[in-house]
C-alpha cells in the first residue's frame, strides 16, 4: 500500500477509482466517526469567496441529528462530495481487469479538504455521534475530487447546487412514511373518492389543462388545520378517520366537485370560475372544520350542507375580493386563508374566535 510513513500520516479506505471531465475520482467507504475529524471547516484557510457559499444553517443540524439518532436502524445517507488538494495514494487490487479501480484510497492527515455538498450531513453526524457513538462505525461513502489549490472548488459548488431540484411538497408527502400529517394526507385520499379521482399526487401545482382539483400537499396542510396539529405532531388513527369523515361529507356538500369527479364539468372550468377549486379555500374549510368539530362534536355532519349556500363564483367580488382574492387573484396568504374561513364558519354558525373576529372588524372597517 506504500511506505509505513503514508499508513502513519494517512487515513486509509477501500474505494473505486473512476474518472469525471479527464480527471480521477474516487469513491471511498468512510466510518461515520471519522467524518467530524477529516473534514475540519478551518474558516482561516479557505478563501472568502468559498466560506460565502458554505454557512451553514446551523437551525438544520438539530433535525438531522435527530433523524439519525431516533432511526438508528433505518435511516438514509446519501454521499458527501469534497475537494482534496493534496495527491491522494491509490493503491489497486490488481494490475488488470476490472479490480485496477477497486482498492485501497489514502488521503493524507494534513491534506486540506473542502466539502462541496454536504457540509450539513458532516454537521449532523457530529452532533448525533455525541447521542450514539454507536454511529461512528457505520459507513457514508466519500466522493473525492483532487482539486490542486483546491481552484475548481467554487466551481463544482455552484454546478453542483444549480442542478439541484428540491421536490415537491407533494411528492415529498407521497413518500414519506415517518411524517404523521403525511401519512394522514395519503389516508384521506385513499378513503375518499372525490379526492382519489382528483388530486395531484407528485406536484405542488395544478397546471391549466390538468383535470386534477386538489394537491396531495394542500390536502395535508388543510387537514393539519382541521385537527389543530402542528408539522410534526403525532395524528392517531381515530382522528385521521374523523378528518376522512369530515372530507367526505364536504365533498359531498360541494356539487360542483362531484360534477369535476364525474367529469360532467371540467377541472380547467371550476378553476377559471370559482373559488372553491382553489387552496386559499380548501385550507380555509380545514380551519372552519376545526371550530365546528369542536363547537358541534355530535351534530357537525348536518351543518356542512350550509356549504351549498355560498355563492363560490371569482365574479362574486363583493364577497370574494379582500378574502379568497387580492385584485382579482387568488390569495393563499395567512390572511386570506382565516377571512375566507370566516365566510365559511358563518355559513357553518360557528362562533368566531377573538382573533377571527378581531380580523374580520378590520376587514369590513377598511
Amino acid at each position: 500500500m506504500g511506505s509505513s510513513r503514508l499508513s502513519e500520516f494517512s487515513h486509509t479506505f477501500p474505494a473505486v477509482r473512476g474518472i469525471q471531465s479527464g480527471r480521477p475520482c474516487y469513491i471511498a467507504m468512510c466510518p461515520m466517526r471519522l467524518i467530524p475529524k477529516i473534514f475540519i471547516f478551518d474558516e482561516e484557510e479557505v478563501p472568502p469567496e468559498l466560506r460565502a457559499q458554505r454557512v451553514i444553517n446551523r437551525s438544520r443540524i438539530p433535525e438531522m441529528a435527530s433523524y439519525l439518532v431516533e432511526n438508528r436502524e433505518d435511516y438514509t445517507l446519501s454521499a458527501i462530495t469534497a475537494s482534496v488538494n493534496d495527491q491522494v495514494h491509490f493503491e489497486p487490487l490488481a494490475d488488470t481487469g476490472v479490480a485496477v479501480n477497486l482498492g485501497l484510497l489514502s488521503v493524507p492527515m494534513d491534506a486540506q479538504i473542502l466539502i462541496n455538498d454536504g457540509q450539513h450531513r458532516r454537521a449532523a453526524i457530529e452532533e448525533a455521534l455525541r447521542g450514539n457513538s454507536e454511529l461512528g462505525h457505520d459507513n457514508i461513502p466519500v466522493l473525492f475530487f483532487i482539486d490542486d489549490g483546491l481552484k475548481r472548488s467554487q466551481q463544482m459548488f455552484a454546478d453542483l447546487n444549480k442542478h439541484a431540484v428540491r421536490p415537491s411538497d407533494s411528492l415529498s408527502t407521497l413518500y414519506d412514511l415517518r411524517d404523521p400529517s403525511s401519512s394522514m394526507a395519503r389516508y384521506i385520499v385513499e378513503q375518499v373518492p372525490c379526492f382519489k379521482k382528483l388530486t395531484e399526487m407528485e406536484k405542488s401545482s395544478i397546471s391549466n389543462r390538468s383535470i386534477k382539483l386538489f394537491t396531495l400537499s394542500s390536502i395535508k396542510l388543510a387537514s393539519r388545520s382541521l385537527l389543530r396539529k402542528g408539522a410534526k405532531d403525532s395524528i392517531s388513527e381515530e382522528e385521521m378517520a374523523l378528518a376522512a369523515k369530515y372530507w367526505l361529507r364536504v365533498t359531498e356538500a360541494m356539487p360542483d366537485w362531484k360534477e369535476a369527479e364525474s367529469r360532467t364539468v371540467s377541472s380547467s372550468e371550476l378553476r377559471t370560475n370559482f373559488v372553491h377549486a382553489h387552496g386559499v379555500t380548501l385550507h380555509a374549510l380545514g380551519c372552519a372544520g376545526a371550530d365546528l368539530l369542536s363547537q358541534f362534536p355530535d351534530d357537525w355532519k348536518g351543518k356542512l350542507d350550509n356549504l351549498k349556500s355560498i355563492d363560490w363564483s371569482r365574479s362574486n367580488s363583493e364577497l370574494w375580493e379582500g378574502r379568497a382574492l387580492l385584485h382579482g387573484r387568488l390569495s393563499k396568504a395567512r390572511t386570506n386563508v382565516a377571512l375566507t374561513a370566516n365566510v365559511i364558519r358563518e355559513a357553518f354558525g360557528v362562533r368566531l374566535s377573538p382573533d377571527d373576529q378581531s380580523l374580520e372588524e378590520t376587514f369590513n372597517h377598511d
